[in-house]
């Protein structure tokens, strides 16, 4: 049991770099990442009941799968925000920080839908051993770091990072797990 708590603590740390990059956004407020967690619990909760279930349906190991999601997952996060900068810069507001409410939704809507893979991940590792603390360990992980990088991202320390390097950074974790998934899948 301790295997897959750690786990879940290990793999959910990119949501550091998501709050950091929520939090530097002015237009986010703290609401805004309460309520990406609440639907993250909900979807690491289906994600580990139907995790399962689509196990025994798969007839090859889903680590590569997962560790593809996760490699698409980090390069989306990385070119979403180079393309909205440039979109920004073509229509000449370069540099603002305009964030949408559609934009906060749509990084919520991606970090509940990796955290739910992220789930679904640990129990296909540990199955047939796993148990009902592994969405909520990940939920709870998830919105922890989150907060904590939200709040940070407030002080006058953090707010000097350009907002790039989080995006960056957040994006490289969701690679480097989907490598990692996929190295242990061949066994390297």
């Amino acid at each position: 049991m301790l295997m897959p708590v750690v786990s879940g603590l290990i793999v959910s740390i990119d949501a550091f770099f998501i709050g950091l990059s929520l939090g530097l956004q002015k237009k986010c407020r703290f609401l805004h990442l309460v309520i990406i967690n609440i639907v993250l619990l909900g979807l690491c909760i289906f994600g580990y009941l139907i995790a399962g279930r689509i196990y025994e349906l798969i007839e090859f190991d889903v680590d590569l799968i997962v560790g593809f999601a996760f490699i698409s997952l980090g390069l989306w996060c990385i070119l979403h925000y180079f393309i909205s900068e440039k979109i920004k810069h073509y229509k000449g507001n370069a540099g603002e920080e305009k964030t949408s409410l559609k934009t906060i939704a749509l990084v919520g809507l991606v970090m509940s839908v990796e955290a739910m893979m992220i789930t679904m991940g640990i129990t296909f590792v540990f199955l047939p051993n796993s148990t009902f603390i592994i969405p909520f360990v990940v939920a709870f992980a998830h919105f922890s770091y989150s907060a904590l990088s939200f709040f940070l991202s407030r002080t006058k320390y953090v707010k000097r990072v350009p907002v790039v390097i989080s995006h960056i950074i957040s994006g490289i974790a969701l690679i480097i797990y989907g490598l990692m998934a996929i190295f242990v899948e061949l066994g390297v």
